[in-house]
């Protein structure tokens, strides 16, 4: 009965959250992905960018891409000192047209770099660089507070919209004010004069504008308190399915409301008022692979440290999880006494259909904006920050995994933890050996024999002895063997000695019948 009166809580809540406003993700798609790149084969670097949605676009392949010289805008929002014309016979699109840049010359068949801070409209923008005779746009949104949030830009009116049509056969991009400062400062030194980055002289010689595809990249959700990003295209299909394919047969039940915590398996007990569960008709397994991994998790482990920065040395395992109707995680914390959680990477393994529940969401970010809402996508990874700069926890990364409401929905959730300190051997290579016979699945003994020492011994001292205890079992077990096979030689050999003997009596035998029968 209390399972069932907490689904119909839990289905009230996910009703009740239809009626709120809050940031919806994922909002970019892999079709409107750009790449801009410089560099040469020993160094490249890149900078992620927003297609505009007039304009080439980036399914038009060799139409789309460019390659050519960056050159910052004069004046760099397009507009300076000039001020829009108050000539009423002209529309607004036209009033809001300033004229061609400054240095027009200099922007003839090269990307301009140009900044939205003049709030000049986006088809205005391109077509101040069309007529400007520059061969591709790149807009840095310049909002103090969008972090690295970049979106597509649009027509504003049926006027823009058909003048973009007509006119605009250039690629326009948007970039983060976080990308700008660093492609603007590309090829800066110490010793660089701040006047001459300001003209361009930071600016790398050459770059490359093309579609993202299947390539990682980001989008920006909250930029502080807490952060949260999403990185599209983490996983490939076919690693999707073999985590699930990994997990398949071993799942195990979630029951948190036991008030112990499987430090081990990050499973924190419930902190629900009225001792219900946590994690609601959840399945879970942690498959422990480590340094003896197959080439899909090395390759997924080296992706996600290339993209986020962190060191895979401080990875978890995968803790894998399954959502049928009904299941559901209420409001909670990553946290984990025994090793402390600087990040969570939730990886989506399936899609789940608008309408059936199963959103990650974090009710209470603090940047001043509203609640986030993360729909699950195959592949796409969401990370967000337990912890600050500081590495001090943060208490606005409760998040939520909504409730699955689809009658024959399942939804399919890879969690990876950031670990604040490196893990050891007996973690990363003794306890996937240990997992290995059972195909990454730990024998519950010793999830138990670790919390029994620390709550005996404290998050410390238990940690070191389960460290050791674990790490001596390989010796153990090699002591074993080489007992058995020393027991086993030796019993060969004294059977060899045995049998010798006997064939040496049996021939005395026959020698003695035979000198008496002669006698």
């Amino acid at each position: 009965m209390m399972m069932l009166a907490t689904t119909l809580v839990l289905a009230s809540l996910a009703l009740g959250k239809s009626d709120q406003q809050y940031r919806i993700f994922p909002q970019r798609t892999s079709e409107e992905a750009a790449v801009i790149e410089w560099g040469h084969s020993a160094i490249i670097s890149a900078l992620d960018g927003a297609v505009a949605k007039f304009g080439p676009q980036t399914s038009q392949g060799a139409n789309f891409e460019v390659e050519t010289s960056p050159v910052l805008a004069n004046p760099i929002d397009g507009v300076g000192r000039w001020k829009k014309s108050n000539d009423e016979t002209l529309s607004d699109f036209d009033r809001e047209y300033p004229g061609k840049l400054k240095n027009a010359d200099d922007v003839e068949g090269n990307m301009v770099i140009m900044t939205d801070a003049a709030g000049l409209s986006g088809v205005t923008m391109a077509r101040i660089a069309k007529e400007s005779g520059a061969a591709a746009l790149m807009v840095v949104n310049t909002d103090q507070n969008a972090g690295d949030f970049i979106y597509s830009l649009e027509p504003e009116s049926e006027e823009e919209a058909k003048y973009a049509e007509e006119n605009i056969d250039i690629p326009i991009v948007m970039v983060s004010l976080q990308a700008g400062n660093v492609i603007t400062t590309a090829m800066a030194t110490d010793d660089s004069d701040p006047n001459e980055i300001n003209k361009g002289a930071g600016l790398p010689d050459r770059i490359r504008l093309y579609a993202g595809g299947d390539r990682p990249f980001f989008e920006d959700a909250v930029s502080k308190t807490p952060v949260v990003y999403l990185i599209h295209n983490m996983l490939t299909s076919e690693e999707c399915d073999a985590l699930i394919g990994m997990a398949a047969g071993k799942y195990d039940r979630v029951d948190d409301t036991t008030g112990v915590n499987n430090y081990l398996d990050n499973t924190m007990a419930s902190t629900e008022a009225n001792g219900g569960p946590s994690a609601v008709n959840v399945d879970r397994v942690t498959l422990w692979k480590g340094g003896i991994a197959s080439k899909v998790i090395k390759d997924v482990d080296e992706r996600i440290s290339q993209v986020t920065g962190f060191p895979p040395e401080h990875f978890s395992d995968f803790q894998v999880n399954k959502h049928v109707k009904g299941s559901a995680h209420l409001p909670h914390f990553d946290v984990n006494e025994a090793n402390g959680i600087m990040a969570t990477i939730t990886l989506f393994l399936n899609d789940v259909e608008d309408g059936d529940g199963g959103e990650l969401f974090y009710p209470s970010p603090l940047d001043g904006g509203s609640p986030v809402m993360v729909r699950p996508r195959r592949g796409l990874a969401v990370v967000h920050h337990n912890t600050d700069e500081n590495y001090v926890f943060d208490k606005s990364t409760v998040n939520e995994e909504l409730v699955m409401t689809g009658s024959s929905a399942v939804k399919y959730v890879a969690k990876k933890y950031v670990y604040l300190n490196p893990q050891n051997n007996a973690m990363r290579v003794v306890l996937p050996l240990i997992a290995l016979p059972f195909g990454g699945k730990l024998p519950g003994i010793f999830s138990t024999l670790y919390i029994a020492l620390i709550d005996k011994f404290g998050v410390e001292t238990g940690g070191t002895y389960f460290r050791k205890i674990v790490t001596m079992l390989p010796v153990l077990l090699l002591l074993g063997i080489a007992s058995v096979v020393s027991d086993a030689v030796q019993k060969k050999l004294k059977e060899g000695k045995d049998g010798k003997k006997k064939d040496s009596n049996d021939k005395a035998s026959k020698r003695t019948k035979k000198s008496k029968k002669s006698d």
